[in-house]
């Protein structure tokens, strides 16, 4: 497109601009940047001749037509020639100080076209602005901001300017009355410093390296001098806190002596502050550049003020921050670095006020000090490293704490303390308790409403709790060491479990390093700690709580990929074979949701696996020593009835593998000793514990039964003196109820053929022996319900193996009336109730 093609577009366009509907306005504004896209050069000199050909275009148009041009040159600068940079130079200075009156939408726009400008074209920018820039007359507030601007645009282009600049300054300082001008002249004096600092930070890439500090330092103690006593006591707060930006950079410049002769003064003055303003991120900000700059020169002054220092600091990390905004946000963080930047001077004086307060009860207190403890931690980790002893020891008052704010600041410090080693340290373990601890929050403990409205929800602990444990397994390496094999205790307590699927998850990945760095072989040296659970009772446990596998953010999954990471630790031949088997579980999870997921047919997935994995075992003393783990853990889920039956069906599945009858019979008895019968769920359990077990021992399952029958504890159970009680009467009768359900199942379950011989010498007659009680021989008729319905159904399963025989056609079922009869009684007594 040709020149004037592009200026006849470019006015067709900006005649549009003052359009009364603002959305045109825009479409406008989009298009002349658009255009400037394709021809930046053309499109700004054609902005140029608008504006000036409009003198009398409103402000508010004006400003938009100068921010299309910023945009414009922003994108295109390195393509603009001389001459338009000149043209646009001289516009824009034009514009921005036209009027004395301040409309800061309109200058700020003219400003930032010269910064835009700047970047490139400094030289000629800076001839522009410094001819407005004369001395012993005060300058256009709009020039001192463009010259502040460009500092931080550029700083390697407008530092050799800044000596220049700061003596014809200087003069002026004492010239300006109005607040205001005031103001901008801080924010010059602040932004020349900080672009000087910079400058000074980077002298290897400088254009010019020889440029020093002493350079600036007289008028900046000038201007220092003028803004501390003269403009800081100011009632204007606006004013007060652009003094204190300023004086933050400023202090670096300073000469040594100077700095080390006002920091009495200028400490307690920056301190006072925070009593007169609720913004405090200037004025935090500020303090720790004066602080790094005392640092920077050895001061001696800094530890007679470092008390003042500390308890106002501290008072500033412990006020209630009502507002999550970044201003808020942002202060904290500079408040902070104030304290790193006192604990890489003074960690002794800093401890010593910070860890004794740890042991206070007030909320506010101990969460503002474990912040501060943890920002220290890691940031100045070198100073804080002979100190860890006395860290650790101070954390014994707040893992006591209930409350949950403190509960995430603990963990919080713990996870940056693992960051730097402090765990690896005696007591380490201590915190690692912890957080599996709050990892374990029970759930029906998180529904519950905090009476504290502003304190944190008890999930968000856990969460925080759960982020952390996966975190320092994952990404501190040193932490290897910590972890494993320690996280393996907590596995099997009860009081963990709602902690398995991150220590499941942490688990896995720890033993997968351990195995790449070639430790695959001792993955667990159980010989070395006998607080590790054996292989027998992880099996156990991972085996149990997957029967939900949904529960607990996946629970399932979670603990069958431990399970296979951890093959060679539970039985050296199991590797080959879960490494087919277990992907196969994985997957089916994966293909489900809780919804969706039949719990009858993953149990009996589990049950398959269980089965298979005793197969490939094949060793009676191993199997033995699982199904003793399997008993011994059963108690552990009596709050939890669906793992528990569960757990009974695997306690019968392993039975099943034992070649030993000692054994079977030994675990059937205790089972049916201990078992809680007034549990319907246990109920079922142990009754399937015995069908399963009998599939392969029939004549054990049987004998023990009917021992169990004839033993004290059940005669005990139903004697006379029971009946009479109504409690003892009950749990009687869920007794007899579990006995005769344990028959069905066992007829139900065992080999047909087999059972066919059996059913009425020893499963008929004894199911009939718990069912009829006789008090001084007399029949008495039972009244529970639930015994007659379990009866029933017992009767069903056995009639059921009965017919399912193959022998069933010639079988000669001689208790076939007796059976009848007492069916045709239990309906004709129903019905004469009814």
């Amino acid at each position: 497109m040709t020149r004037p093609y592009i200026k006849k577009l470019s006015f067709t366009l900006l005649d549009s601009i003052t359009d009364k509907d603002p959305v045109v306005q825009e479409q406008v504004c989009s298009a002349i940047c658009s255009l400037g896209e394709a021809q930046p050069g053309e499109t700004l000199r054609a902005c140029e001749e608008y504006l000036r050909q409009h003198d009398k275009l409103a402000h508010p148009y004006r400003t938009k037509v100068l921010r299309a041009m910023e945009t414009v040159l922003s994108s295109h600068i390195h393509e603009l020639d001389k001459d338009t940079a000149g043209i646009v130079i001289l516009l824009a200075s034009s514009e921005m100080t036209k009027t004395k009156e301040l409309d800061c939408d309109w200058q700020q726009a003219a400003s930032s076209v010269l910064v835009a400008v700047g970047k490139r074209f400094i030289n000629q920018v800076m001839e522009e602005v410094l001819s407005r820039f004369q001395p012993g007359v005060l300058p256009h507030s709009s020039v001192l901001h463009t010259l502040a601007s460009l500092s931080v645009s550029n700083a390697f282009g407008m530092v050799p300017f800044l000596p220049s600049i700061l003596s014809t300054m200087l003069p002026m300082l004492g010239m300006a009355k109005q607040d205001a001008l005031r103001v901008v002249f801080c924010c010059a004096l602040q932004h020349f410093s900080e672009s000087t600092l910079e400058y000074l930070a980077n002298l290897d890439q400088a254009p010019d390296p020889t440029v020093r500090k002493d350079t600036f330092a007289a008028d900046i103690f000038g201007a220092y001098d003028i803004l501390f006593h003269q403009w800081l006591p100011s009632r204007d707060a606006k004013l007060r806190l652009a003094v204190v930006a300023a004086l933050g950079p400023m202090s670096h410049l300073l000469p040594s002596e100077k700095l080390e002769e006002q920091l009495p003064k200028l400490l307690p003055a920056v301190l006072g502050l925070y009593k007169k303003h609720a913004e405090t991120f200037l004025i935090s900000k500020s303090l720790g550049q004066i602080l790094e700059a005392a640092v920077s020169v050895g001061s001696r002054t800094l530890e007679v003020q470092l008390d003042a220092l500390l308890v106002a600091l501290h008072a500033q990390i412990c006020v209630p921050v009502e507002s999550s905004s970044p201003l808020v946000m942002n202060s904290q963080k500079e408040v902070l670095r104030c304290f790193t930047v006192l604990a890489c001077c003074s960690p002794d004086r800093l401890l010593a006020f910070l860890l004794p307060r740890l042991d206070t009860s007030n909320e506010r207190l101990r969460v503002g000090t474990l912040q501060i403890l943890r920002h220290i931690i890691n940031s100045a980790a070198a100073q804080m490293e002979i100190k860890k002893p006395f860290i650790l020891s101070s954390m014994r008052l707040p893992l006591l704490d209930t409350n949950n704010k403190v509960k995430r600041a603990v963990v919080q410090v713990i996870s940056a303390m693992a960051h730097h080693g402090y765990l690896e340290q005696p007591g380490g373990e201590v915190m690692v308790d912890y957080i599996v601890q709050q990892c374990a929050l029970p759930l029906e403990e998180l529904e519950k409403p905090s009476p504290d409205a502003e304190d944190l929800a008890a999930d968000s602990v856990r969460a925080v709790s759960i982020r952390t444990l996966y975190l320092v397994s994952t990404t501190v390496d040193r932490m290897n060491s910590v972890l494993w094999p320690y996280l393996l205790e907590f596995l099997i307590p009860v009081r963990f479990t709602a902690a398995l699927t991150p220590l499941c998850r942490s688990l896995v990945h720890l033993a997968l390093k351990r195995q790449e760095a070639g430790a695959d072989d001792s993955l667990v040296q159980y010989n070395l700690n006998a607080n590790l659970p054996s292989p027998f009772a992880m099996t156990t446990r991972l085996l149990a709580v997957s029967c939900k596998p949904y529960v607990g953010d996946g629970r399932g999954a979670a603990s069958l990929r431990l399970l296979k990471v951890m093959h060679r630790s539970i039985h050296p031949l199991l590797g080959q074979r879960w490494e087919t088997t277990m992907p196969v579980l994985l997957e089916y999870l994966d293909e489900h949701t809780e919804e969706t997921l039949s719990l009858k047919d993953w149990e009996e997935k589990l049950l398959v696996f269980l089965r298979d994995t005793l197969a490939v075992v094949s060793d009676n003393t191993w199997i033995c020593q699982l199904s003793q783990e399997m008993c011994r853990q059963l108690p552990s889920y009596n709050g939890t009835p669906q793992e528990k039956n569960f757990l009974y069906k695997c306690i019968g599945t392993t039975l099943g593998a034992a070649s030993s009858k000692d054994v079977v019979r030994k675990h059937l008895r205790e089972l049916l000793e201990t078992a809680r019968y007034q549990e319907e769920a246990e109920q079922e359990g142990l009754a399937s514990c015995c069908g399963i077990c009998a599939i392969v021992h029939l004549e054990d399952t049987l004998a023990q039964l009917e021992d169990f029958v004839r033993s004290d504890v059940f005669r005990k159970s139903v004697g006379i003196f029971s009946i009479f009680k109504d409690r003892s009467e009950h749990e009687v009768e869920r007794m007899k109820s579990c006995l005769i359900l344990c028959y069905g199942h066992v007829a139900a379950q065992a080999p047909h053929e087999l059972v066919l011989a059996k059913v009425e010498s020893d499963i008929l007659r004894c199911m009939f022996q718990c069912f009829n009680t006789k008090v001084l021989g007399i029949k008495v008729e039972t009244k529970d319900p639930a015994l007659k319905l379990c009866f029933v159904q017992s009767l069903c399963m056995v009639c059921q193996a009965m017919c399912s025989s193959a022998q069933a056609s010639s079988f000669q079922f001689s208790r076939k009336a007796e059976l009848v009869t007492q069916m045709v009684c239990e309906r004709q007594g129903e019905e004469g109730r009814g």
